[in-house]
């Protein structure tokens, strides 16, 4: 009985000691990205109305940006 609490006891400490690897970061390029949130965003999928949305919103913003930029650079 002693015995199976002992090894017991190991393999859940030998379980719960290991370390956790950081997940790996993306390497996909903007142009992938967009790539698949519009077809995410084309599909039937729940919250595919959301995708592209943000794509939307994203877009409007980058315009926006772009306008505020040349502005600037007006003498």
């Amino acid at each position: 009985m002693r015995r199976t609490v002992v090894i017991g006891s190991l393999l859940l400490a030998a379980a719960c000691g290991g370390k956790s690897e950081e997940p790996a970061p993306s390497t996909r390029t903007k142009e992938q990205q967009r790539a698949i949130d519009s077809t995410v965003g084309a599909s039937n999928l729940p919250g595919a109305r959301g995708v592209q949305g943000a794509m939307k919103a994203a877009d409007s913003a980058a315009a926006r940006n772009r306008e505020l930029d040349s502005l600037s650079k007006l003498p």
